[in-house]
């Protein structure tokens, strides 16, 4: 399976999407390291779009690796970029002291991703140019993303973050529960297949032959908008009530207008669909 079928061309080259998704991303995970500095939450909806900048990077990784004849392995593609960018999430967690987590999280995602593609094409002999670099990439992807909306829903990304909920009894007394933590209420497998739907979605819905980037990296920016309004509304259980108000207007916002721009690339591409001729179906008995 090495022949390449173009889905569109023309558009941003991948190489820069690439460098422009983890560029942003990266930096944004590091401007919510500003909750630290100042004792408040109220940046932690820079985890958002940190996720947003992965999603719209990722959806360009999926949309070549799927252009080598393997459609049906979109969803897949999105399942094994969270499944490996777990690993890396939560191995990244472990430098949060040291102010490394979005790097080493770069790190881990290159090494469990690039281990994934040499198993599909040397193992399973799946023998795709591109599969290496594109699992690579996905793992690192997925990485980002899983981060970014725990900083949503956490205020960070440092593993006491995850596994661990302070809980006061009266306001008097306090005490901790891993119960009531990301990791004890399984939150962290909500983000998994909110960041798993966003990524395989837009290429998803898109492809064909009248799909065009404009139209597909938007719908990827809603995408990923849609999953941090859901874990804004979560964020109300762990963080100040200031702090998930403004994640949620922000992701509020920034669905609402890559929804209206994505109804606007859809019906300019419907409308040059407009002259085609239909393909007439023979004609049967009722």
């Amino acid at each position: 399976m090495t022949v390449q079928i173009t889905a569109s061309t023309g558009g941003i080259p991948h190489d820069k999407l690439m460098a422009a998704g983890l560029v942003g991303s990266v930096i944004c995970l590091y401007l919510t390291y500003l909750n630290s500095a100042t004792g408040t939450e109220v940046f932690s909806f820079f985890g958002g779009l940190a996720a947003v900048f992965a999603l719209v990077w990722g959806t360009s990784t999926i949309k070549h690796l799927c252009s080598y004849g393997i459609g049906t392995g979109v969803p897949s593609a999105g399942m094994i970029a969270f499944g490996s960018g777990v690993i890396a999430m939560l191995l990244a967690t472990q430098f949060n002291s040291m102010y490394l987590t979005p790097i080493m999280a770069v790190v881990f995602g290159a090494i469990v991703g690039g281990a994934c593609g040499f198993l599909a094409n040397n193992v399973m002999r799946m023998n795709i140019p591109v599969m290496v670099r594109s699992l690579t990439e996905m793992a690192i992807i997925g990485a980002i993303v899983l981060l970014g909306l725990t900083a949503v829903m956490a205020g960070g990304f440092g593993f006491d973050a995850l596994s661990v909920k302070t809980i006061s009894i009266m306001g008097i007394l306090s005490t901790t529960s891993f119960g009531a933590s990301l990791l004890g209420g399984c939150l962290i497998a909500v983000s998994f297949m909110l960041g798993g739907i966003a990524l395989q979605h837009p290429f998803n819905a898109c492809l064909g032959p009248g799909e065009k980037q404009d139209r597909t990296l938007t719908l990827a920016a809603e995408c990923g908008f849609l999953s941090m309004i859901v874990v804004a509304v979560i964020s109300f259980a762990f963080v100040a009530s200031f702090a998930a108000i403004i994640s949620l207007v922000v992701a509020i916002a920034g669905w609402y207008y890559t929804f209206v721009k994505y109804i606007e690339y859809s019906k300019r591409d419907a409308y040059a669909w407009l002259d085609a001729k239909p393909i007439l179906e023979p004609k049967g008995e009722d």
